[in-house]
């Protein structure tokens, strides 16, 4: 019999998993709808209106997906988790609560104005312009809360010491300074890091939509149009996602030194260690490595010559996984890459006029890959969120309590048949999503009026 705390961290990782989907495509097409809106306020010109309708169909389907998707995660807390519930229910309920303000009401508030604005014509355009800053307002806060929680628990900092901001009395976690738990040393880069992460997956889905118009030959003023903003803001917050990268790395590495020996495969406390860029190791040994001398210490502490400590400084039971941590944490980068090379290609296309030759093969090139970058952002994203989570463990909280401590006592059979009954909703509403996607694309942009919302 599998062990039920392995059961419910498979369950967990689905449920986190699934829900990623729709978060960074939230926050991403918001700032965009913003965007749209505020150039239609400043021109008057019906057709950004009716651009950011398109997209303002194609959120509200994700937002509409994206809660449910949200509930079923926090459920688990209630029934897989009760020992981490009751210990940290004080310090953690809290910073929940915030977000399901900003995700449930703020968003979720200001979205319904926009698409009974949009529908009737009886609300103002400066109030819609005003709803869509407060929806992508509310998606990036909500995420705050996510990230400051999830920072806690990352680095919570020694109970009862000043700064952490909190203590343990008796057998739970008490609160004693709120701004202290909210920005742990971790926080502001792992913010940083998974916002822009974020909106780099609303500029690649953009590109990915406008690409597939471009491909099918439908609707090309509007798929350059939108392709024009998005391949400059995904190679501009690209480049800027490899300093936002290197600086949670130095965080991590700082505060979480196994999970950085085992997302970088390396084994032992080693002076001027090398960046391995591939290996086929398991979690006990490398079988073959290949690196850059000297870069991994020169990229974590600025010296080439500086010591990074590897596994063997810490016990077996407090080491991660390597396997878990290293292969998701690689493949996570080399999406990366790849998505710079695409978005670099594009604006070289854009810059040399290149996207209107309809028969230039690198822009068939092009087109393909575009299309193939939508998934891919949003699968690097959550290679990302496994990387963070995995090399946390044995802990739940860092340091502080284990996961098999934080799992409620209920038996594997009962842990099984909730996992196939979440894997069945999850099937079905990703189907409700896709076959709604692709309905609100086959239609395509009404440019020059605005129609009942299909969601």
């Amino acid at each position: 019999m599998v062990n039920p705390t392995i059961l419910s961290q498979i369950q967990f990782y689905i449920t986190i998993g699934f829900h990623f989907i729709f978060p960074p495509l939230s926050i991403g097409l918001s700032w965009y709808i913003a965007y749209l809106l505020t150039r239609y306020i400043r021109s008057k010109d019906q057709y950004y209106k009716d651009m950011a309708w398109f997209w303002i169909k194609l959120f509200a389907t994700t937002v509409a997906i994206g809660i449910p998707t949200g509930v079923l995660m926090e459920f688990q807390f209630g029934m897989n988790w009760s020992e981490f519930s009751r210990f940290v229910g004080e310090v953690f309920a809290t910073l929940i609560l915030l977000e399901v303000f900003f995700a449930f009401f703020l968003e979720s508030v200001f979205l319904g104005v926009i698409l009974s604005g949009m529908r009737t014509k009886k609300i103002s355009d400066r109030i819609l312009w005003f709803s869509s800053m407060m929806v992508a307002l509310g998606t990036t806060l909500s995420s705050f809360w996510i990230l400051a929680a999830n920072s806690w628990m990352q680095t919570p900092g020694i109970p009862g010491e000043p700064g952490s901001g909190w203590d343990i009395v008796g057998d739970k976690a008490v609160l004693t300074n709120f701004w202290d738990v909210v920005f742990t040393p971790s926080m502001f880069a792992r913010f940083f890091h998974t916002v822009n992460a974020c909106l780099i997956a609303g500029a690649f889905f953009i590109i990915g939509i406008s690409c597939l118009y471009l491909l099918k030959d439908r609707h090309h003023k509007f798929a350059y149009d939108s392709l024009r903003v998005a391949l400059v803001v995904s190679i501009a917050l690209s480049i800027i996602q490899g300093f936002f990268g290197h600086w949670q790395s130095t965080i991590v590495a700082t505060y979480q030194p196994a999970k950085f020996a085992a997302q970088e495969g390396l084994f032992e406390t080693t002076a001027s260690a090398p960046l391995v860029i591939f290996a086929i190791l398991d979690d006990s040994r490398v079988f073959f490595e290949l690196g850059i001398p000297f870069l991994l210490s020169f990229l974590t502490w600025g010296d080439p010559n500086a010591t990074v400590t590897g596994l063997d400084a810490f016990a077996l039971e407090d080491r991660p996984s390597v396997l878990l941590s290293f292969y998701p944490f690689h493949l996570m980068v080399m999406i990366g890459i790849f998505l710079v090379g695409v978005a670099a290609l594009g604006v070289y296309l854009l810059w040399k006029k290149g996207l209107t030759d309809q028969s230039s093969k690198l822009r068939k090139w092009f087109l393909r890959l575009g299309v193939l970058a939508a998934p891919l952002t949003l699968i690097s994203i959550n290679l990302g969120w496994i990387t963070a989570e995995s090399g946390r463990q044995p802990w739940i909280i860092q340091g502080v309590l284990r996961t098999a401590d934080a799992a409620s006592a209920a038996p594997g059979e009962e842990i099984i048949f909730s996992l196939i009954t979440y894997i069945l909703t999850y099937i079905v509403l990703f189907i409700a999503w896709i076959l709604v996607m692709r309905r609100i694309f086959n239609k395509g942009p009404s440019l020059g009026k605005i129609e009942e919302v299909v969601v």
